[in-house]
């Protein structure tokens, strides 16, 4: 008899993680040994419990999954990494691949095409969702850099520069120059339309 893949299933809203977690239990081989509602809950679990593979939805609070993913990776490189989402973002696959993800599915996913991921990121392949391989793809890569990132992130919630400065450790005029080529590589006229965009594409 094969042995069972321990499951460690990480996603903050309680009916979706007990759903899946029934229909993965549906499978034979297959056992949901741990799971989590926070991001920063998943390093811990997957350790006490040994998971073989982890399933990670991105929004979650504490740490989204791509940095719970990014965790994992370098702390258990052993763990297989399958990302879900229920947003299909391009730039989302991008920055779970960087992350060290081995999969990558949308949420209304059939449950066997989730199961038969688990058995096959085990055998060293990776599974992405052929949509959102191909909308990837045809996005291009992210434009904007990791500090421009991290401004257009902080500034999302309408802080002032000096709010953002003071935050970042940055001054008020380098906070303004980041700001100000994020919306010229966006092509926008403003931050607030520079951090709606950016979070379309899953650049954020």
């Amino acid at each position: 008899m094969s042995r069972t893949i321990k499951v460690l299933l990480a996603e903050d809203q309680s009916m979706v993680r007990e759903a899946l977690a029934a229909l993965l239990g549906l499978e034979e081989d297959i056992e949901v040994v741990a799971q989590v509602a926070r991001g920063d809950e998943v390093l811990a679990a997957a350790r006490a419990h040994e998971v073989d593979v982890a399933l990670l939805d991105i929004e979650m609070p504490g740490a989204t999954g791509i940095e719970a993913a990014a965790r994992l990776h370098r702390e258990l490189p052993a763990v297989k990494l399958v990302v879900l989402t229920t947003f299909g973002r391009p730039g989302y696959l991008r920055s779970a691949m960087e992350a060290g993800a081995d999969a990558f599915l949308v949420k209304d996913a059939p449950a066997a095409r989730l199961a038969d991921a688990v058995r096959r990121v085990l055998t060293g392949e990776r599974v992405i969702d052929p949509t959102l391989a191909a909308a990837a793809l045809a996005e291009g890569a992210n434009p904007l850099t990791d500090r421009e990132r991290e401004v257009l992130r902080a500034a999302a919630d309408g802080a002032t520069n000096a709010e953002l400065a003071a935050t970042l450790h940055l001054s008020q005029g380098t906070v303004r120059n980041y700001l100000s080529t994020a919306i010229q590589k966006l092509s926008v006229r403003n931050r607030r339309e520079a951090v709606r965009i950016a979070r379309e594409k899953g650049w954020l």
